[in-house]
């Protein structure tokens, strides 16, 4: 049985968290919560190849942004969505405001965001959580990369302020316009073996 990435309700503190008392609670757990609107959800563990995706991710933007001044971070630095009490865990964020700089446990105006998609969460990614981050008006891309084949697909906002959907697919070059990078999209599948579809070998 696969075992996908999940978000789930905590049912042991189903109640309202402030984002004081999120903070609180949160830092006497073992494992990572969101918080949105007012309540706690868990994030859970995933696939190999979610684990490893996310891995070339931040690898590649990491080596890409290194001495510039940019930052990138992996799914252990909350993001808090712009003028809410909302915080979510990306699986990388980056940014370039100096004004992330005053807060250690989040940041706030992330210029790109990225999610390794699940079959339990691509959904949501697509549309609640996207409805939520868009309202940053910092944010240029937001990224979604499949785990169960070759495929990104970049929300990304032009210079007109519309959003726009960037497909990308086997042999393409993936464009991250936010911080100027482009790699050839197989450099993020790298050393990935996909299951194989149930009669695909004939």
């Amino acid at each position: 049985m696969k075992k996908y990435m999940a978000i789930v309700a905590v049912q042991k503190d189903d109640r309202y968290f402030t984002p004081e008392e999120y903070f609180a609670w949160e830092e006497k757990q073992l494992e990572k919560y969101e918080l949105i609107d007012g309540r706690v959800y868990a994030m859970s563990g995933g696939t190999q190849n979610h684990s490893a995706i996310k891995l070339n991710v931040v690898s590649i933007i990491r080596a890409y942004l290194r001495g510039k001044p940019c930052r990138v971070f992996n799914s252990d630095l909350k993001v808090n969505i712009l003028h809410t009490s909302n915080y979510t865990y990306p699986d990388l964020s980056v940014t370039c405001d100096e004004r992330d700089r005053e807060h250690s446990l989040y940041i706030t105006y992330p210029c790109l965001i990225v999610e390794v998609l699940s079959e339990t969460t691509e959904a949501y990614d697509r549309g609640k959580k996207f409805e939520k981050y868009r309202r940053n008006p910092h944010l240029v891309d937001y990224v979604l990369v499949s785990s169960d084949e070759i495929g990104i697909d970049i929300y990304h906002k032009n210079e007109a302020g519309d959003w726009v959907i960037l497909n990308y697919r086997t042999g393409d070059r993936v464009e991250f316009k936010s911080i100027d990078l482009s790699v050839v999209i197989e450099q993020v599948y790298e050393e990935i073996i996909f299951d194989e579809l149930p009669g695909a070998d004939g």
